[in-house]
């Protein structure tokens, strides 16, 4: 039994699990608001503390795995960089606060990177060599698996594509749901969500279907640049609009024909997430697996 931790900015996924049958399985699964601007990182560690302490009561874990935001040092457990979504939680420390107060085994890794572990291990990913996960949402995140393990590279920071530049911007500038959101925006005047832009496409609304057949473009340029790259088996797509998998599958495949030699692609399969909000913590849960001696 694993007490599981996600931790964003808005909020805190938890639960408790173990593996069964190659498949994890959550005996019990809540969610807190983060709190994150008035916690900030110090509140935010002990609100875990607090959690873990609650949990401890009804369960006997055998440790605890934390997918958090931010870069992470993934061997020490330091929050090396966080954002302004969460105040003072770089140079927080969870893997040390949890191991000094429980003595317990715990392991921490970024968030994207749990995503994509979790897909990997037990989602859209099991069974491949080799996994490219992208979470398409505000930005763009991704993750790189290689044979079970998160390839960090040299600075820890593999697979961060939405940085990559594109047509003269980042990739994620053009191609992440804010993109589509705001190219909407612009040429109908209206604010619309993600789910109502694709409501809008399915009842054949020209201006969304434009801009979602658009987004699928740069998608797949991305994609394309990232095949050439990495030749991974398995391309898993995650994020709110990427459970719309029946419109955009289509779409996607025959933009990558444009793109990406045809024997390269027929041999890189495209696949859509599976395992939804509890991603990052089944990727926690395997990553504290493979951190143990």
């Amino acid at each position: 039994m694993v007490f599981c931790f996600d931790i964003g900015g808005t909020s805190i996924k938890y639960g408790a699990a173990h593996e069964e049958n190659g498949q994890i399985v959550f005996d019990a699964r809540w969610e807190t608001p983060t709190d994150a601007k008035q916690l900030r990182g110090p509140g935010i560690e002990n609100k875990v503390l607090a959690l873990i302490d609650e949990l401890r009561g009804q369960y006997a874990p055998d440790g605890i795995a934390i997918s958090t935001a931010g870069m992470v040092d993934h061997l020490s457990g330091a929050i090396l960089y966080a954002n302004e979504n969460i105040p003072e939680y770089t140079g927080r420390n969870l893997k040390q606060a949890v191991e000094s107060r429980f003595s317990l085994p715990c392991a921490v890794e970024n968030d994207v990177n749990c995503a994509a572990l979790g897909e990997a291990a037990y989602g859209a990913g099991k069974g491949a060599d080799s996994v490219l996960c992208l979470t398409i949402g505000t930005g763009i995140g991704g993750a790189v698996i290689l044979n079970g393990s998160v390839w960090h590279g040299h600075s820890s920071s593999a697979g961060e594509i939405g940085y990559m530049p594109l047509n003269g911007s980042a990739f994620e500038e053009q191609a992440s749901t804010s993109a589509l959101v705001r190219n909407v925006a612009q040429r109908c005047g209206e604010q619309l969500d993600g789910r109502q832009i694709f409501a809008r496409a399915q009842s054949g609304d020209p201006v969304c279907t434009d801009a979602i057949a658009k987004q699928c473009e740069t998608l797949a340029q991305g994609l394309a640049a990232c095949i050439c790259l990495l030749n991974p088996a398995v391309i898993v797509l995650g994020g709110g609009i990427m459970a719309q998998s029946d419109y955009l599958r289509p779409i996607l495949e025959a933009q990558l024909k444009q793109f990406v030699n045809p024997f390269v692609l027929s041999k890189t399969t495209l696949r859509f997430a599976e395992l939804g909000n509890n991603a990052g913590m089944a990727g926690a849960f395997r990553w504290l697996q493979q951190s143990q001696p």
